[in-house]
């Protein structure tokens, strides 16, 4: 029996997988949405073990983001290899409520995995999610979803193709709509694929919350007319409760190199299932009946392929499996990662994110040694400038703890610890001055669909000299600590539930089913500061430790 793969094999926010193999390796990159750098990339040699490895989109002349909306950015990259040169293709969605979406569609290169990725060639913007494919005659293809924005219309109007030429770097030729889509219409994130003369659509459908499926259809020629699978669809976890995976699908695959196939999807774990999943799940999901702070996930699945040349899932049915049969590879684990960041090297870890934009002058790693310096500018709530470094929240049961030094000189200086999942749903624990009380305080915040409360008193602080500042999160609750220097930790406020960092909380509808709001991130555990009055203001971190358990 072959070691098996624990699912998810990227845990916390990594959605939208794109698997591909070159040679003995294995990389999938999945989507950052409005978190810099953007498209992350991970490496594994056995299909088991994976690491992060950077991203490929590192500059601005690659990526503008500034002002783009919460759960915006970059969707669903498509990560291709073509005569010794790596492709991504990706989407930066910069608008997405309402009636229309602007989604422009990109493609950078590079000789490595690990760059340097090209600055990027401008493709279209007739909808989001492309992929590029390349066939075995030499030529390149562009698919994507278009998006239709009339009235009485629906807005997932079917799977676009059209050729790539690469020495001219433009689409060329004539557009070709290629599939409608199956009756669970939401027809999205297609890829292309060949095998024994067939080119086989593998599609996302159903949206990406509880319905969510994988849709597979084949023809013969590539502009179709493409067939459905007989077994359609050929993942969902609706209906099904294996170990508590939902929400599948958003798929592609990949062949080792002895033939077998496997499957890398999106998925969910609901907070609510974390232990025990339902023998039988509910025939109707609420939206806001379970939760995934966590965010979505990468899983594979092994695949199979019957006796008429169509693919299923190995284990027999289209549900998805926390325990997978692996490659039978070599095992490959690589170290694992240090809980403590001492900020003692030049660079920020492969863990850290900012928002919508790099680290500028606002940040320093140099300017106290041993420390994270962070310059103090916008809100937590801006799309614009703020001063926050973030990393994912990968475990239900984790802790993260920091030492801040900070000296603010009026209430609109903050710095401290924050649960970030996006501008209008955060808990952010900090440091600031209380003009009444003529002192330095720490004070509780949090921010539930765009409403502020103070769920605890301020805390009189000494009033200089580091504090201590700590998130715990147990499940489904999350409890912030203090302490100053090296005495115990004491805890402020009361738990606060963690649901309301997860996608299903992010997500808000108008009694008349209009979209308020989408949340498609996950959790994020952050450092921040800000200076709303515009008055200089630094906050200066001695470490950071994230553990899980």
């Amino acid at each position: 029996m072959n070691a098996s793969i624990h699912n998810p094999v990227l845990p916390g926010f990594h959605p939208d997988p794109s698997i591909l193999r070159v040679g003995a390796d294995y990389y999938i990159a999945t989507s950052t949405f409005e978190w810099w750098p953007g498209v992350r990339l991970h490496h594994s040699r056995d299909l088991r073990h994976w690491r992060p490895i950077g991203h490929a989109l590192t500059r601005t002349s690659q990526l503008e983001m500034r002002g783009n909306p919460d759960s915006g950015g970059i969707w669903a990259p498509c990560l291709s290899w073509r005569d010794g040169v790596f492709h991504l293709i990706y989407t930066n969605v910069r608008s997405l409520l309402g009636m229309h979406k602007d989604t422009h569609n990109y493609l950078v290169t590079a000789p490595s995995i690990e760059g340097p990725w090209s600055d990027p060639v401008y493709l279209n913007s007739s909808g989001f999610d492309p992929s590029l494919f390349h066939d075995d005659d030499g030529r390149s293809w562009l698919l994507g979803m278009q998006w239709d924005h009339r009235p009485g219309h629906h807005p997932f109007c079917g799977i676009l193709l059209q050729e790539y030429d690469h020495a001219q770097r433009r689409l060329v030729g004539p557009v070709h709509r290629i599939f409608l889509g199956s009756s669970l219409r939401v027809t999205e994130g297609p890829h292309l694929y060949k095998r024994d003369g067939w080119y086989f659509l593998v599609t996302a459908e159903g949206g990406t919350y509880y319905e969510h499926a994988v849709t597979v259809a084949r023809s013969r020629h590539i502009t179709g007319p493409y067939e459905p699978s007989p077994h359609h669809p050929l993942l969902t976890a609706r209906g099904a409760a294996p170990a508590g995976l939902q929400r599948a699908g958003h798929a592609s695959l990949v062949e080792t190199d002895d033939g077998q196939w496997y499957l890398a999807h999106l998925c969910g774990r609901p907070l609510e299932w974390r232990h025990d999943a339902p023998a039988e799940p509910p025939a109707h999901y609420a939206l806001d009946a379970l939760h995934c702070p966590l965010g979505r996930e990468t899983a594979l699945q092994k695949l199979a392929w019957d006796a008429d040349g169509w693919p299923r899932l190995a284990h027999g049915d289209s549900a998805p499996r926390r325990e997978v049969e692996g490659p039978g590879l070599p095992d490959a684990p690589w170290p694992p990662h240090a809980e403590l960041d001492d900020f003692d090297a030049p660079t920020l870890s492969p863990h850290w994110a900012t928002l919508r934009a790099p680290a500028g002058e606002w940040l320093s790693l140099d300017a106290r040694p041993g420390h994270l310096r962070l310059v103090g500018r916008e809100s937590l709530m801006s799309c614009f400038d703020q001063s926050l470094v973030a990393r994912r929240q990968q475990a239900f049961d984790c802790e993260a703890d920091t030492l801040l030094d900070f000296s603010p000189q009026d209430f609109q200086q903050m710095a401290g610890l924050a649960a970030y999942y996006n501008t209008r749903n955060h808990a952010y624990l900090h440091v600031t001055h209380d003009e009444a009380l003529d002192a330095r305080v720490l004070r509780l915040m949090a921010n539930d669909r765009g409403m502020a409360s103070e769920p605890a008193l301020p805390v009189v602080l000494p009033p200089q000299g580091p504090i201590g500042l700590r998130l715990r999160m147990n499940g489904p609750t999350m409890q912030f600590a203090w302490r100053a220097a090296e005495g115990e930790w004491r805890s402020i406020g009361p738990a606060l539930p963690t649901a309301m960092l997860s996608d299903e909380h992010a997500t808000e509808f108008r009694g008349d089913n209009v979209a308020q709001g989408f949340g498609f991130t996950g959790n994020f555990i952050a450092l921040a500061c800000q200076s709303l009055g515009g008055r200089p203001a630094v906050a200066d971190f001695d470490h950071f430790r994230y553990r899980e358990g």
